[in-house]
This record gives structure tokens, sequence and C-alpha cells, in this order.
């Protein structure tokens, strides 16, 4: 399987708008600031559910944390967060997010070379494996569960796809992989799957992202109109919600081709 250019992965989050919609990868489409704000709005329910059961009385630790939304979400309910960023321009937004808030601690560093100084109750990890080999996954997995609490959890957000695993070079490079290999990944790192859910946000946003890259790829650019197509394509989604999420399935349509997940991971039993 090729290798992803973590130097290729730098420069494109180097370059990235500090924004809602850059880091979900929603900016080209047209959208309006509020489609990535219902998106994060969205999944944040999904999250608050999924940790519901979580002592607030602990640490989480937020590597690849982007601008600060999810440290932001956690420094409301836990006692303390550390927020890990690479990107320098993304860095100085979580700062100035993060500045009101004295429990939430900004670094800005590698998470490949970060070094927990403390055990953690749940490390979050909200779209970062996508951007390592394999062997990277198994050493971080297998590095962040030494510094995990009692009763700990990693709780991953990561894109999918439905086919065979897809490895992406160029400008953007990347790795989508299937379900079925992340439960080989988190199985061979010694992690059991508590919990897995689709991430319904995602898939519906991921639909609107789609029909608009066909729509790029049919349309002369003159004629796109994206600021007027965009809203009308992430309205569409709002307003069909759920049925819009439902209807390629009942038709029997492998639509969209990336879809994303929430696993919520915890240690083998010894």
């Amino acid at each position: 399987m090729p290798e992803i250019d973590h130097t290729a992965v730098d420069q494109y989050w180097s370059g990235v708008k500090a924004s809602v919609l850059g880091p979900y990868m929603m900016d080209g489409f047209g959208f309006p600031a509020s489609a990535g704000h219902y998106r994060f709005r969205a999944e944040s329910g999904i999250v608050k559910r999924l940790l519901r059961d979580v002592d607030p009385n602990g640490s989480v630790l937020d590597l690849g944390c982007g601008v600060g939304y999810w440290a932001e979400a956690f420094a409301h309910r836990f006692s303390r967060v550390v927020a890990v960023e690479g990107s320098g321009a993304l860095y100085q937004a979580l700062e100035e997010r993060c500045a009101p808030y004295p429990n939430i601690r900004p670094v800005l560093g590698n998470v490949l070379s970060f070094e927990p100084e403390r055990y953690y109750r749940v490390v979050f990890l909200g779209g970062l494996l996508m951007y390592l080999d394999e062997e990277h996954v198994t050493a971080l997995l297998r590095r962040l569960i030494t510094h995990l609490e009692p009763g700990g959890i990693i709780l991953c957000r990561e894109s999918t796809v439905r086919g065979k695993t897809e490895t992406r070079a160029g400008d953007y490079p990347v790795v989508y992989r299937s379900v079925q290999d992340y439960r080989r990944i988190f199985k061979h790192c010694g992690l059991t799957i508590r919990q897995s859910e689709r991430n319904e946000p995602y898939v519906l946003m991921q639909i609107g992202c789609e029909l608009i890259k066909k729509w790029k790829g049919l349309v002369p650019k003159p004629f796109q109109m994206l600021g007027v197509v965009g809203p009308l394509a992430y309205w569409a989604m709002r307003l069909g919600n759920p049925w819009i999420n439902r209807l390629p399935k009942a038709l029997g349509i492998p639509f969209p081709k990336l879809e994303n997940h929430f696993f919520v991971l915890e240690p083998e039993a010894s």
C-alpha cells in the first residue's frame, strides 16, 4: 500500500483556511458558514451521547484539534483539556478560541512526536488517522493506550469508504479506510470497539459535496454559480433530513462514496 507523504500533509494544513468549513473539507462548494456550524452541532450531539457515562472529573487529550471547536466543547464538560495542533495557521485560531477557557491548554506540535505528560479519561482523534500510514496509526494508538486512565477511552471520528481502502496522493494525501480495516487495526493495537456509529451529519453534508462535485464536472466554471447552487444544496440536505440519508440505501445506490464513523475504543482486558 502506498505511503502517505507527511510533508505534503503538513503543507496542505499550513494553507487551509481557519474557518468552520476549512477543516471539514467543505470549502469550494459554495456552502454558507452555517453548513459547518450545523454539522458541528449535530456531531456534538452524537459525541455528547457517546460520552454520557464518562466521568467529567478527568482530562481530555484532543490530538489534531484544528481551530478548537471540539476542545471548546470538551472544556464545558471536563475538568481539563489538552489541545494539540501542528498547523501554525490553525493554531493561531485555536489560541484565540481557547483564550476564555482556563482549563484548556493549547499546544503547537506534531501529533506523532507529542509526548503526553499525564493520563487521560478521553483521547479524541477527530479525523487524524486518515492522514497517517498504518504503521504510524498503530504506533500512535499503542502509545496512547499507555496514557489512558483506568476506564479511559479513545474516541475516533474517521472518514471511511464502503469498499477497499484508498490511498490518495497529490496536494491532499489521505488514506480512506474501510470500517473493516479500522476494526482490524484496532484489534491489532489491543483495542476493543465498545461502540461504533455512522456519522449521519457527515454523510448528509457529504451527499451535498459529492453532488456539487458532479455539478462542477458537468458545468463550465463561468456558469457554475456556486454562490447560488451551494446554499440551495445545503438547504435541500437540511430540509430533506433524515430521508435524504436513507434514500441511496433504499434505492440500492452506494452513495455517497465517503462516509464517516465514530468508534469508542477501550483497551482489551488483560
